[in-house]
């Protein structure tokens, strides 16, 4: 099942229109929002054994939901305290507040704190009351819940504004949002749980993300096919230099599923790959009329490069991957090349790549890669696999978040193997955005199979690559 990314914006204007337009009252949702709280703090203390809860109010809405909470869990006989933080209450907060007729304290002593200090419209650095309580929580040894999304992390791009809670487990009222899986957000919010509250989406154009893929991914393959069926990658990487460049990403493709899978590179990267891969068809110049062609990969960043993709930008007809010094030669000698193109075209930039390719900043762009990644797609027609810890994948198909991995990916040669498993998931038929989206999940999956097998300490690439058929295996279950 696919689930919806909002920003903060879109998930305030689905508060409005569930409110104005359903007549679903703010006291409804906030009580809704208040259950779910309870229900995750109960499970976490049937687990803990224990009874005793902190419930941390903030002074607007998220205090609240926080207030609700404690009722909720009073009734359900565990020992409820509520840590208030002072300050003028939002309306609903202050209704909730009344209605709590509990303990105080300006302690955190609960073996479980259900913290509810800020919602996910954070734009400003924490500072005083706040801040000192957010220390006070993650110095507390409490399992943690947070509501919504973890105080202090900001809601759209995942950065830390100034001090953020450290949470076991993040209730994602609603909907999930971009903050908890860009950024600081997947090490700061622990477990994340979806809360259906009843919220009506008004909009049909939200980010998606998912658990273990989308349908057609894998379709069953005919037992009266050939290899001229699923079609053929043509890789352009390597170089006397990088030779593992063009080894895994051959390897790579060799796992996606394709008919034939054919490398153009330098005669001693051949030689070399030649009794590695023995299937594989080697070529002094590129084919063509293959049905993708992967470029990039240990080329080297030089105007030979550029003008390699230059051509085949202008006269290629089939789906292109462009990576590592495809784009870094782009950035260097001009990247409105992208804009005269025959072909299909994904790239696939890290943040670094990406800043050089946009001249915007690292900074720029981890403050708001969906918005970078978005724009450059639109106005140079491509799709774009923006890599980091949670992958930002924007395309015709829409924008796709990749949340599967781990840091094993965080070695050199992932790049390498994404472009080659990339080729050769598009040359078996897949379009350059489903494609993308394909081939970061089922990466992304084998990283944490292996990491899960031997750490991702000591998980390599190759590990990873061992353990692709075991993604692939889950995605075709599913399927």
């Amino acid at each position: 099942m696919t689930d919806f990314i909002l920003t903060t914006a879109q998930m305030r204007r689905a508060d409005a229109y569930t409110i104005n337009e359903k007549g679903v009252t703010s006291e409804t949702l906030m009580t809704r929002a208040g259950v779910a709280l309870a229900r995750e703090a109960a499970k976490a203390a049937g687990v803990l054994g224990v009874k005793n809860i902190t419930v941390v109010c903030g002074t607007g809405n998220n205090g609240g939901d926080g207030f609700v909470c404690a009722r909720v869990l009073e009734k359900l006989g565990f020992e409820v305290e509520i840590y208030a933080l002072p300050g003028e209450l939002s309306a609903d907060c202050a209704r909730e507040k009344n209605r709590y007729k509990g303990r105080y304290s300006q302690d955190i002593r609960g073996a479980i704190v259900v913290e509810c200090i800020f919602g996910t419209g954070l734009t400003r650095k924490v500072t005083g009351d706040a801040a000192a309580v957010i220390y006070k929580i993650n110095a507390s040894g409490a399992f943690v819940i947070s509501a919504d999304i973890p105080s202090g992390l900001n809601g759209d791009n995942g950065l830390i504004e100034g001090v953020a809670v450290r949470a076991d487990v993040t209730v994602a009222v609603a909907e999930l949002k971009f903050g908890c899986f860009l950024n600081d957000g997947l090490d700061l919010c622990g477990k994340i749980v979806k809360a259906d509250i009843g919220i009506a989406l008004p909009e049909d154009n939200y980010a998606k993300t998912n658990a273990l893929g989308f349908d057609g991914y894998f379709p069953a393959r005919k037992r009266n096919s050939h290899k001229g069926t699923y079609g053929t990658a043509a890789l352009v990487v390597g170089s006397e230099k990088y030779l593992g460049a063009a080894a895994l990403a051959v390897g790579a493709a060799l796992k996606s599923g394709c008919g034939f899978v054919k490398l153009a590179s330098d005669g001693e990267v051949k030689r070399v790959l030649a009794a590695k891969f023995p299937q594989v068809i080697y070529e002094s110049e590129p084919d063509l009329s293959a049905e993708s062609v992967a470029f990039g990969s240990g080329l080297g960043c030089n105007r030979s490069t550029y003008e390699k993709l230059r051509f085949i930008l202008e006269n290629y007809g089939g789906k292109l991957v462009v990576d590592a010094d495809g784009l870094n030669a782009a950035a260097k000698y001009g990247k409105q090349i992208f804009k005269n193109k025959k072909c299909q075209t994904v790239i696939t930039p890290h943040v670094k790549e990406f800043s050089r390719l946009t001249g915007a900043s690292v900074e720029e762009i981890n403050g708001d890669p969906v918005r970078f990644a978005r724009a450059f797609a639109d106005e140079y027609g491509v799709t774009v696999l923006l890599k980091s810890a949670s992958s930002v994948i924007c395309g015709a198909g829409g924008t796709f978040l990749n949340v599967r991995g781990t840091t094993a990916l965080a070695k050199g040669g992932s790049g390498d193997m994404l472009a080659g498993y990339l080729c050769g998931t598009l040359a078996r038929g897949l379009g350059a955005y489903e494609g993308a989206v394909c081939a970061a999940q089922t990466l992304g999956l084998a990283a944490e199979i292996a990491s899960d097998e031997k750490t991702d300490y000591c998980a390599t690439a190759a590990d990873i690559m061992k353990n692709l058929h075991f993604s692939v295996k889950k995605f075709i279950k599913i399927t």
